[in-house]
């Protein structure tokens, strides 16, 4: 599945779509820029996400406090449920640095579309 088609199925998620970047999250962005935000990404989904076992699994991501963890909950990347449920990837082992850089990705195409969308 793309990113393009992911954020897609996403979006017909009556959950998934319900998040949104506020405007304390805007501010952030503008003042970080998007390249801090990817390696705060990249960050929280090696440490939060990536390992095998995850202690607090489900309740790792907090819902607010990081444009991360919004798109995290939007994108369905908060939890190895998640993951499961949404795009089939296994639960109980590490994720690959290629799922991992998938992951990033599809989180900050969705963080600069919602910051683009807060912008016009």
């Amino acid at each position: 599945m793309t990113i393009d088609e992911a954020l897609n199925r996403l979006k017909r998620s009556a959950f998934r779509s319900k998040f949104h970047l506020s405007e304390k999250d805007r501010q952030y962005i503008s003042e970080k820029g998007m390249d801090t935000i990817r390696v705060h990404a990249a960050e929280f989904v090696r440490k939060r996400l990536a390992p095998a076992d995850i202690q607090n699994d489900g309740r790792q991501t907090p819902m607010r406090g990081h444009p991360v963890f919004v798109a995290q909950h939007a994108c369905a990347c908060c939890c190895r449920d998640c993951l499961y449920k949404w795009y089939r990837v296994p639960k109980g082992r590490a994720l690959t640095a290629s799922e991992q850089e998938r992951i990033v990705n599809l989180l900050m195409k969705w963080i600069e579309r919602e910051y683009a969308r807060g912008q016009t």
